[in-house]
């Protein structure tokens, strides 16, 4: 039997507890960070006491946005949003000469920095990934565990996957996009319709609410975009036309998932070949989904996410 102040010590503790778990998950800190070339935006969710989850997105010139689903895993550590330089909510650019991938990893390690993150698991998307590569292949020793999700890390290899997945459209949207690529005019409306359809296949296959594409479109660097990349996602024409690292996966060795949608660019068949080139890795297919898994398939991609980490906290007290 427990004595009725003692009922009352231990009703007060386990509020305690319960309010230190709540204000843990609902910790905010958000700001800006100086990089060489301007500030970036970060946010942190949580204060957990679990390794940190630091997140890269895609693009180039694309935005932590998309990422808020993720906000879900933040009671057990903290969970680091921040917009790479020239999108987002950071500094924008017009400097070409900070558009490169050695200034981005600089750029990753200056905010590990100044946030005081000693360690951290790297969850990559698209081009994000290639970053999470580069910034692991130089810092190794602040990389606990690396997520690769719909992953890039060879425009050859994109561009082979994006011309499979072109050829599987209506012919007539075959040579729509094929005049246009041949006389450069990406600005026409038929070759907007044709890229449209193709994201719908297999970018994003659920529709955002309009407030959203707004956001998302208001925090999109098409200049960083189209510098780097190209005008499509199946269209290369900036400086990482000739980007290929796909010989230093093998160089990976600390714990890795690889993750892709069932309809995404990054083709599953790629994205387990790639899986096979790191030792003890894992593949999780993202059913329904296209290349934003975190938009079709929420649910199913954070529940990987988050049994991958967490089986790595696990690991590590036991």
């Amino acid at each position: 039997m427990i004595s009725n102040s003692n009922k009352i010590i231990f009703l007060f503790l386990s509020v305690l507890i319960l309010a230190g778990c709540k204000d843990s998950k609902e910790y905010i800190e958000e700001g800006f960070v100086e990089v060489n070339g301007g500030k970036v935006w970060y946010r942190m969710n949580g204060k957990g006491p679990e390794t940190p989850l630091l997140l890269l997105h895609g693009g180039p010139g694309s935005s932590s946005f998309s990422f808020d689903p993720l906000t879900a895993l933040s009671e057990d550590r903290p969970i680091i949003f921040y917009d790479q330089l020239g999108s987002g909510r950071s500094d924008r650019i017009s400097d070409t000469s900070l558009m490169t991938v050695e200034r981005y990893v600089e750029e990753v390690e200056q905010l590990r920095k100044s946030l005081e993150l000693e360690k951290v698991y790297v969850y990559g998307h698209s081009w994000g990934t290639a970053l999470g590569l580069e910034y692991y292949l130089k810092y190794p020793k602040h990389v606990k565990g690396i997520i690769f999700s719909s992953p890039y890390f060879s425009t050859k290899r994109w561009i082979k996957d994006a011309n499979k997945l072109v050829k599987k459209l209506p012919d007539s949207v075959q040579q729509i996009i094929k005049i246009n690529e041949k006389n450069k005019t990406f600005d026409n409306p038929r070759y907007k319709e044709a890229v449209n359809l193709f994201y719908a296949k297999h970018l994003r296959r659920k529709e955002r609410p309009q407030s959203r594409k707004d956001s998302a479109n208001m925090f999109f660097g098409t200049n960083v975009y189209e510098y780097m990349w190209g005008p499509s996602e199946f269209t290369a024409t900036g400086t990482l036309l000739n980007y290929d690292r796909i010989d230093k996966l093998q160089e990976v060795d600390v714990p890795t998932l690889f993750m892709t949608g069932t309809y995404d660019e990054a083709r599953p068949e790629t994205v387990k070949n790639y899986q096979r080139l790191v030792s003890g890795s894992e593949y999780v297919e993202i059913s329904e989904a296209g290349h934003a898994t975190l938009n079709d398939n929420q649910s199913q991609t954070i529940k990987a996410v988050k049994r991958f980490i967490d089986s790595l906290d696990k690991e590590e007290t036991q």
